[in-house]
């Protein structure tokens, strides 16, 4: 496939490594967790985020999607599972893999994380035009859908 134009990308890459920069950081995540009133250690944090956006899920699924070990997932599943925040079941289609989805504890928290994160992010926005909020909301979602093929 030929491309009519050949961006330099420098700049916008950069953007991203101190977008996840920023986002990795745990005091950042501590930061989400008082604002939502949880208490979860910050190790369990992103699997249950990601378990509730794309749970039910493999084991290995899921640890390959966080950049972790597989045995490292499943010991904080079954953290996850020990506060009643996840539940493993069968695979719907395939019954020797194992899924692993939120449970309603857990569903109820990440709603409140969710709530927090709006408040959070709100005040990140708050001195931006509403046009440039949503264009900036519209093509992030697009490079996300690009880069992962869709």
């Amino acid at each position: 496939m030929q491309h009519a134009h050949k961006y330099d990308v420098t700049d916008f890459h950069g953007a991203l490594l101190d977008i996840i920069s920023v986002m990795n950081q745990p005091k950042r995540d501590e930061m989400l967790l008082s604002e939502a009133g949880v208490h979860l250690d910050q190790a369990l944090f992103p699997l249950l985020i990601a378990l509730d956006r794309y749970g039910p899920v493999g084991v290995v699924e899921l640890a390959d999607g966080l950049g972790r070990d597989y045995t490292t997932v499943s010991r904080q599943v079954k953290r996850l599972e020990s506060h009643g925040l996840a539940v493993k079941q069968a695979h719907e289609k395939d019954k020797r893999i194992t899924s692993v989805t939120i449970s309603p504890e857990g569903k109820a928290l990440t709603m409140r994380i969710a709530d927090a994160r709006m408040t959070l992010m709100n005040q990140i926005f708050s001195n931006w035009k509403a046009q440039d909020v949503n264009d900036l909301f519209r093509l992030v979602r697009q490079y996300a859908d690009s880069i992962k093929g869709e």
